[in-house]
């Protein structure tokens, strides 16, 4: 799976990976409908890190498609709730 990070860059992604990315996701749709601001932005932060810790950097001459697009770490609550709603940006 080829994951975007806006402002950031593209990073290839193994199953098992998006496996824990949908974990984390889950856990931010869930704080941002309870509006919970501090602990949503700590998963948002904590889900980018790990797709820069675990996955592959994809270089930037090499252009491909993104299966997701992950927003920037400066998201706001109120922006969060448009895109963190439902099953989140990563499909069950």
């Amino acid at each position: 799976m080829i994951i975007r990070i806006m402002g950031e860059g593209q990073y290839r992604a193994p199953e098992a990976l998006c496996d824990e990315l949908n974990q984390i996701d889950n856990r931010i749709v869930a704080l941002v409908t309870e509006g919970k601001n501090e602990e949503f932005r700590a998963e948002l932060a904590r889900l980018i890190s790990e797709i820069k810790e675990k996955g592959e950097a994809i270089g930037a001459e090499e252009i491909m498609k993104s299966d997701i697009i992950v927003p920037p770490e400066d998201l706001s609550l109120e922006e969060a709730r448009e895109i963190f709603k439902g099953s989140g940006i990563f499909e069950d």
